[in-house]
């Protein structure tokens, strides 16, 4: 076994919160939900949480309606970012139905009152449900305007107290530069979040990393695209990086 790797049947982090992009929804479509690919992450969540993660979601409203384009129109942006967040409760909703299809217990909770549909969020009822192995998927945010749903993982991943936030992305970690536009970038194995926010990597938006580095709790970012990816990440295993307080390592 490698040096470093955790053993066998250990996991590296129990408790997360699994950020995923409202993109990530719409698998090959334009825009929308793909059910097949929420399934597929549902598939996922479920082996993870049978390997003993408790895991919490956020997922972004982007594929439904992106706060900052609508604002960019010339809409208020108070009220996009409003649109925004009930787009977020709409794949909550969605990914709910499809985990408890194969059998996964979950609750949807929300920053927007919302009682008809989902719980109101409160913590200590969502440390319970956790607790219990449901999985808990936090909607809307934050609840207010002018707050990406990044800022809201971070902050719900320390109010969970979250051994990690994990970022499912569709390239395999942070680089030194987009990998897409410059074929010299390499991967980072690690990276200090001082470094990622003076060299603007974005990963997530600067409140976000601030608020993670500040209550000292790591961002791993991994690819969505590999078979197993989240429960390697879990174990320490597999091709991530991880955003810490420690100094900056490359592959």
């Amino acid at each position: 076994m490698p040096s470093g790797e955790p053993e066998t049947g250990k996991l590296k982090y129990r408790r997360v919160l699994l950020k995923l992009s409202g993109e990530a929804l719409m698998g090959s479509g334009q825009f929308g939900i793909d059910i097949p690919t929420c399934e597929k992450f549902a598939r996922a969540i479920a082996e993870a949480r049978e390997a003993g993660a408790e895991i919490c979601l956020v997922i972004g409203g982007g594929n439904i309606f992106r706060g900052v384009a609508g604002a960019a129109k010339g809409m208020e942006r108070a009220q996009a970012d409003s649109m925004g967040m009930l787009a977020t409760v709409m794949n909550a909703l969605a990914m709910q139905s499809v985990l408890e299809n194969i059998g996964v217990p979950t609750r949807v909770q929300s920053a927007l009152n919302m009682d008809a549909i989902c719980e109101p969020y409160i913590r200590r009822r969502a440390h319970r449900h956790m607790e219990k192995g449901r999985v808990v998927i936090f909607a809307a945010g934050i609840g207010n305007p002018f707050f990406t749903t990044d800022t809201g993982a971070a902050l719900r991943a320390i109010e969970m107290n979250c051994d990690a936030l994990l970022k499912g992305t569709q390239v395999d970690g942070v680089y030194t530069a987009d990998p897409k536009l410059d074929a010299t970038a390499t991967r980072y194995h690690q990276v200090a979040y001082q470094e990622l926010l003076a060299k603007d990597l974005r990963v997530m938006d600067s409140s976000a990393v601030s608020l993670m580095r500040d209550n000292n709790v790591p961002i791993v970012v991994f690819s969505l695209k590999e078979e197993g990816s989240l429960l390697n990440v879990l174990y320490g295993r597999g091709t991530s990086t991880t955003i810490t307080n420690e100094g900056a390592e490359k592959p």
